[in-house]
């Protein structure tokens, strides 16, 4: 199975569980390289980028506590439909078991 993101709702949360795993080792006291290498260890390929650990940890360190994105400004782009919330909550399902 891939673990390539369904629809934007999964998409969204594997970001929140990476900020979520970044944000952790920061405050251990681990340094960029360090929390990529073990994100690597755990997720294999799907492990976030050098730099987006480098990105969440600098924000962590300077205080930052939220893992969501900063709102923006316009109109937010929504698509989803009714069959790809029920394959998202199919895979959810599968997951847990």
């Amino acid at each position: 199975m891939s673990n390539e993101p369904v629809c934007e709702v999964s998409k969204k949360l594997l970001d929140l569980e990476e900020r979520s795993g970044i944000k952790f080792l920061t405050k251990e006291g681990k340094k960029p390289k360090e929390i990529l290498k073990r994100m690597v260890a755990v997720y294999g390929e799907s492990a976030p980028s050098y730099y987006k650990a480098k990105f969440w940890s600098k924000q962590f360190k300077w205080g930052r506590e939220s893992t969501e994105n900063d709102p923006h400004t316009g109109s937010s782009v929504e698509a989803t439909s009714e069959e790809m919330c029920q394959k998202l909550e199919s895979l959810i399902w599968q997951i847990g078991e």
